[in-house]
């Protein structure tokens, strides 16, 4: 199998690797409380984007783009922008029944946008093959809420600590800064056009 990946198809395994080394830095945040892990989190989060956005280029440089690459970069991207994000913020206090929620519609939500942009690709590629607009935003922008809850862990704001403070709703948590969260899920999930660079 390995003999059929492109030079394309490597960084998107960069990409994937970067995710799942975000995961890990996140677990010894929770084992260990040093908020350090939180950010090398963050940074693998960017560095994961940086193969996300040069596989797209070299694929299309050495056009070679393969139904393979694109459902590979698919489920990476479900690690990096997805899932490490969203435990992350569970990492960082967000664990109340409806943060919980929150962060599972969110993955949800990234995982159904991909399928979506997966299955309608084709038929909005123009001529060239290229997609000239996202429908709903890309899920890599999930890393504008990964350097928010960074943000947060620089200035302390994590954990008991986290920004809005809780509510108790019928008896269960809700921390308000997890509707970032929400918000960014539902972004994407949307119908509206965002160009393609």
């Amino acid at each position: 199998m390995i003999r059929e990946f492109h030079l394309a198809d490597w960084f998107t395994l960069g990409n994937a690797v970067c995710g799942t080394a975000a995961l890990f830095s996140t677990m010894s945040y929770v084992q260990t409380d040093r908020v350090g892990h939180v950010y090398f989190a963050c940074a693998l989060v960017f560095a994961a984007l940086v193969f996300d956005v040069l596989d797209g280029r070299i694929a299309r440089w050495r056009q070679k783009a393969s139904a393979m690459g694109r459902e590979l970069d698919s489920l990476a991207d479900v690690i990096s922008f997805g899932v490490t994000p969203a435990m992350l913020g569970y990492a960082c206090g967000m664990q109340g029944l409806y943060d919980r929620i929150i962060l599972a519609f969110f993955v949800a939500c990234g995982v159904s946008r991909l399928a979506r942009y997966n299955v309608t690709a084709e038929a909005m590629a123009e001529e060239s093959g290229k997609v000239k607009h996202f429908e709903g935003t890309p899920i890599p922008t999930s890393f504008l809420v990964v350097c928010v809850l960074t943000t947060a862990a620089s200035m302390g704001a994590i954990g008991q600590h986290l920004w809005l403070g809780e509510l108790m709703l019928s008896g269960y948590v809700l921390h308000p800064f997890t509707l970032i969260f929400a918000l960014s899920g539902s972004l994407m999930i949307s119908r509206i056009h965002i160009p393609k660079l």
